[in-house]
């Protein structure tokens, strides 16, 4: 079994996740003398290990992809969203896949800051499942290849501090987070899930959509899993405040009819 230090350069291994989670904690105290609850670490040893063998080895772009459809993450499409998450969105990148879209919703604290993904996982469909969180699921070549996190803003715990004159959080649809299966990314799945967010904001309600850019990525795609700047000038959002990370850009909509699904 195999870990990476988030740390450092530093690769681990063990023949068993109770040696690598001790390898790892006293990799810590020797060479970063970490503070960190012992509990958290051994958390993200073991969601790193177990994330390596359940993730896909598919991480090469595809030169084409098949037509792009989008669903919202209705309670029948949860085992989708599962499937994307537990296999696909994070292939070859394993110290992320533990996340399950929860930290915009209910971020971790100074006493907890490596939750299991088991929890992660079971928190977010119990979400699902009762719509407190709304997303959208893109489907290319038979399988779900794309999601974006597309709740009202009173529903995000992270993005609850607008700026002073912002409308009313129930009223705005917040872009989250997106995750992309890597074969699947730079084909325009993001952007064509950006389009149905916005295209079905007004008849859930929405007079606003958000999006939270950040202001300087670093140069990978999964450094841009809040969006790029540039997928959402391109479509009219404005930037309403220049944040330490990121900035908000919104965008005016009209309301109308429900959703299609």
């Amino acid at each position: 079994m195999k870990t990476d230090c988030f740390a450092c350069d530093g690769f681990l291994e063990a023949d068993t996740l109770a040696a690598l989670e001790d390898r790892f904690l006293a990799h810590g105290s020797e060479v970063h003398q970490w503070e960190y609850p012992e509990e958290a670490l051994r958390n993200y040893v073991r969601n790193y290990a177990e994330a390596v063998a359940r993730l896909s080895q598919d991480t090469e772009r595809l030169p084409a992809i098949g037509a792009i459809t989008i669903h919202p993450v209705t309670e029948d499409r949860v085992a989708d969203w599962l499937d994307l998450f537990d296999h696909r969105g994070f292939a070859g990148n394993p110290g992320w896949a533990a996340c399950y879209c929860r930290e915009p919703h209910d971020p971790p604290g100074d006493d907890e800051p490596e939750r299991l993904w088991t929890a992660n996982r079971s928190y977010m469909v119990g979400r699902l499942a009762s719509g407190r969180t709304y997303g959208y699921l893109a489907y290319a070549d038979g399988a779900a290849v794309g999601w974006v996190n597309a709740s009202p803003r009173a529903e995000y715990a992270i993005f609850k501090l607008p700026d002073p004159d912002s409308p009313d959080p129930s009223s705005v649809v917040g872009v989250s987070c997106f995750v992309i299966a890597p074969p699947y990314r730079r084909h325009g799945v993001a952007a064509a899930l950006l389009d149905r967010v916005i295209a079905d904001a007004p008849s859930r309600g929405a007079g606003f959509v958000e999006g939270y850019p950040r202001n300087e990525p670093e140069p990978n795609d999964g450094a841009h899993f809040r969006g790029p700047r540039s997928i959402y000038d391109a479509r009219g959002f404005t930037p309403v405040e220049v944040r330490e990370r990121d900035t908000v850009m919104r965008l005016a909509v009209q309301c109308g009819p429900g959703p299609a699904r």
